[in-house]
């Protein structure tokens, strides 16, 4: 099995052959033009944009400073918003559905390392695709882990590691992350007023 097959399904692999330094070299060259653009460079942010990711909808945004590994792995819906410092580490796909929000400072992760040290210290790292779906808000802080799926329509408390998948509906928090509550009509009545 090819490195490249492995990188999607959580086996061990080494990152060092098959093209992949260079693909991520020429994804952190591209981040690296993208981060020193002007406020005022709009249109070439978007243009920037879709050049650097897999894919990406309309109206998506993010507020440089990004940080990619390949950024062609990441797949973002439309209505897109991402606040300052997003790193996505997309050794795995990484797909954002539409409506997404996330806030500054936010980790999604697709790679990780074996505990053992015996198996860590050979440089092999596992990968496992991570999906936000539609009309999901990461808050501050929050680091979402490899394999972890977050559901439609739910929020994640600001600070919160995410380390097994999370429900549609519902409101996130905590280290490690769980679900606090359902989302209900009373929250739609908190800001009505």
């Amino acid at each position: 099995m090819s490195t490249r097959q492995k990188m999607n399904i959580g086996e061990l692999y080494t990152d060092m052959g098959e093209g992949l330094p260079e693909e991520r070299r020429a994804g952190k060259e591209r981040v690296y033009d993208y981060n020193l653009t002007r406020p005022s460079e709009e249109e070439k942010r978007q243009r920037m944009l879709k050049d650097m990711m897999g894919s990406i909808g309309e109206n998506g945004w993010i507020e440089p400073p990004l940080r990619v590994a390949y950024g062609t792995h990441i797949h973002i819906g439309k209505n897109f918003y991402a606040n300052f410092n997003l790193t996505v580490v997309d050794d795995a796909t990484v797909t954002i559905g539409d409506n997404v929000m996330i806030a500054p400072n936010v980790t999604l992760a697709t790679a990780g390392h074996p505990i053992h040290p015996e198996i860590r210290i050979t440089g092999q790292q596992f990968s496992r695709p991570v999906v936000i779906e539609d009309n999901v808000w990461l808050g501050a802080g929050v680091i979402v882990n490899p394999g972890v799926t977050i559901g439609r329509n739910s929020v994640i408390g600001a600070g919160s590691v995410v380390t097994k998948s999370i429900p549609p509906d519902v409101v996130a928090a905590g280290v490690p992350c769980r679900v606090l509550r359902e989302i209900t009509a009373e929250d739609r009545e908190a800001f009505s007023k």
